[in-house]
């Protein structure tokens, strides 16, 4: 299959079995990759045992204290020159072989359709790791379904903040609309992905959610990690209200804890809807936090975050 060129960016934290997995995997596409980056922070805690096998695989090191969601994706996309840009986390597994030639037809297709709006920006969907969770496992068959799906604009009333949903664990961007629109902000506590994508829906360009494109990513979070994540979350939807202004996240979330409650009674698992309750609450109190930060004091952010580096270049910057 003809392509152009599809660059690969991975920041990498503790490379374990699962990046070289997903080493391994990226070599055997269909579509290879013209260039694989590695974004590692810290040196020291970089094995290279996980390049073993691999090819055209280039490793860059940063010290933990220059690393942001945002920003240190937008640096390792000015290095490389790929006509598209693919950001996977290091524990993102493909599925199959065709991963990177699913996500590359959701583009073509944009362009042959007869949708006004191209699509800028195609991501994966996500299937629950074999260990993953009873409720975990529902969550991601509800934010990542079997159909797919190209967003714009004219979605925002139906979909609502799922119209702005694209996840960076497995998303490619065409360059010169990641270039035109000013890339991924360069300091951000989370969600760079989401604010890039409404700046695209804004600017009268497609997401498409490219569900035959497939890769294995979970987690198993307990209750007080999902109030840490939740916290950030809060923070960059209050940072950006450009974006999130727009819509509402608290009834989408709703709907899936209702949907997950319904789900779980019907598999007779209803013994399982305490620790429901338990994460959901701890979910809603971390995002509310979040999204007051600004009326929080400094010692209590550092306890909800988790990201105390992101409020380091807050204070250098100004914060009061």
């Amino acid at each position: 299959m003809k392509h152009e060129e599809i660059d690969v960016i991975i920041p990498v934290y503790r490379p374990d079995e699962k990046l070289h997995r997903l080493l391994l995997a990226l070599e055997r596409q269909t579509v290879k990759p013209s260039r694989i980056l590695l974004v590692n922070t810290e040196r020291e805690l970089f094995d290279d045992a996980c390049l073993k096998g691999t090819e055209h695989v280039e490793v860059i090191h940063i010290r933990k204290s220059e690393f942001d969601h945002g920003g240190t994706r937008h640096m390792a996309a000015e290095m490389l020159p790929g006509a598209f840009l693919l950001f996977l986390t290091q524990d993102a597994i493909p599925a199959d072989d065709c991963l990177i030639e699913r996500l590359y037809e959701a583009f073509a297709t944009g362009r042959e359709s007869d949708r006004q709006q191209p699509v800028a920006a195609a991501y994966a969907r996500q299937l629950p790791m074999p260990d993953c969770h009873v409720i975990e496992r529902y969550t991601r068959s509800f934010n990542y379904g079997k159909e797919s799906l190209i967003k714009t604009a004219d979605d925002l009333e139906t979909l609502g903040i799922k119209t702005f949903f694209c996840s960076n664990v497995c998303a490619m961007y065409r360059r010169s609309t990641y270039e035109a629109l000013g890339g991924f902000e360069r300091h951000t506590i989370f969600n760079e992905d989401m604010i890039f994508a409404g700046k695209l829906i804004q600017n009268g360009y497609a997401v498409a959610y490219c569900a035959e494109a497939k890769v294995y990513h979970s987690h198993n979070y307990s209750g007080l990690q999902q109030f840490h994540r939740n916290f950030d979350l809060g923070v960059s939807q209050a940072e950006h209200p450009e974006i999130f202004q727009m819509v509402r996240s608290e009834s989408e979330g709703i709907r899936m804890v209702k949907q997950t409650a319904v789900f779980l009674c019907h598999s007779k698992r209803g013994y399982l809807l305490p620790k429901l309750i338990w994460q959901s609450g701890w979910k809603y109190l971390g995002y509310q936090l979040g999204k007051r930060y600004e009326k929080l004091p400094e010692w209590l952010i550092r306890r909800c975050t988790m990201s105390p580096g992101y409020w380091e270049h807050q204070n250098e910057s100004g914060r009061q």
